[in-house]
């Protein structure tokens, strides 16, 4: 199959070409903005045409939540317009969303089907561009995730190491529940879904499995990195003043992707010491 991974220089997209390697069966093209922009729709379809591409993973997104609020035009053109596009050249795609589609005011897993209620523009631009997606496209098949990480680019792991190393106290929220995901484990469910001898389209909810707050995250961080001379200190979301409001509650229910593609996910804590082991070495 001729595959073409969007956002291929991101996290998700460095591990989906890491993983590529294990599934050579399949001939790969990997872009980000600097090959392809995903918003132009001649360009697009150009390229798909050109390359008989047959499926589309698009890691491929506007994530700075602060930065969304200033510029929602912008992440609407890369979340929304570009996921219409996507969809709009007649191959499969699998795209990527977001725990934000919903409030973060719940106290129980959010299921694939419950009432979305984006808070942020980056929740809103996301769910506008799941909605233009399947609208164009209802074989697509939507995973939504949270709290991503990776042993590529930039994300709380590593600040948090950085900042471990850099400070004696730091203080890390302990009011805002949901569960770390390694973009690793993200990547393989991508290819369970390429795999699976019946492509099985819809909306699915995939993160590690378990659940803590940023501040128990940072705890384990501290402790694989061997980081012992920072206090960590547990406030709540008011003291640290967010631009931009986060979820309180933001814990997926995978029960779908587990029973549809009957695999198991891995804890997070055990992602995590995989990542760690990554970086250490």
């Amino acid at each position: 199959m001729n595959i073409l991974v969007t956002g291929s220089n991101g996290q998700l997209g460095n591990e989906v070409q890491v993983l590529a390697k294990q599934h050579m069966k399949h001939r790969y093209w990997f872009t980000d903005v600097a090959e392809l922009d995903i918003t132009d729709a001649a360009a697009v379809k150009a390229f798909v045409t050109a390359n008989k591409i047959e499926l589309i993973i698009n890691c491929a997104a506007y994530t700075n939540v602060d930065k969304a609020e200033e510029d929602e035009a912008t992440a609407l053109k890369i979340n929304a317009d570009a996921a219409g596009v996507l969809g709009s050249q007649g191959v499969r795609v699998i795209h990527i969303s977001t725990d934000y589609v919903f409030s973060g005011d719940e106290h129980v897993p959010c299921r694939e089907d419950d009432v979305v209620a984006p808070r942020t523009a980056y929740g809103r631009t996301k769910y506008e561009g799941e909605k233009r997606l399947l609208a164009v496209c209802p074989e697509a098949v939507i995973l939504r995730t949270a709290w991503l990480y990776s042993t590529f680019g930039n994300n709380f792991v590593k600040t948090m190491i950085r900042l471990g190393k850099e400070r004696q106290e730091l203080g890390v929220v302990f009011d805002q529940i949901g569960t770390p995901t390694y973009a690793a484990d993200l990547a393989q469910a991508i290819f369970t879904v390429i795999e699976s001898p019946i492509w099985r389209p819809g909306v699915y909810h995939f993160t590690n499995e378990g659940v803590c707050s940023w501040y128990d995250f940072t705890l384990v961080i501290h402790e694989l990195a061997g980081v012992t001379t920072c206090k960590v200190r547990p406030i709540l979301s008011e003291e640290y003043q967010y631009k931009t409001p986060r979820p309180h509650y933001s814990v997926l229910d995978k029960s779908k992707f587990k029973k549809t593609f009957d695999v198991e996910i891995p804890h997070w804590m055990d992602g995590l010491r995989r990542c760690m082991k990554s970086l250490n070495s």
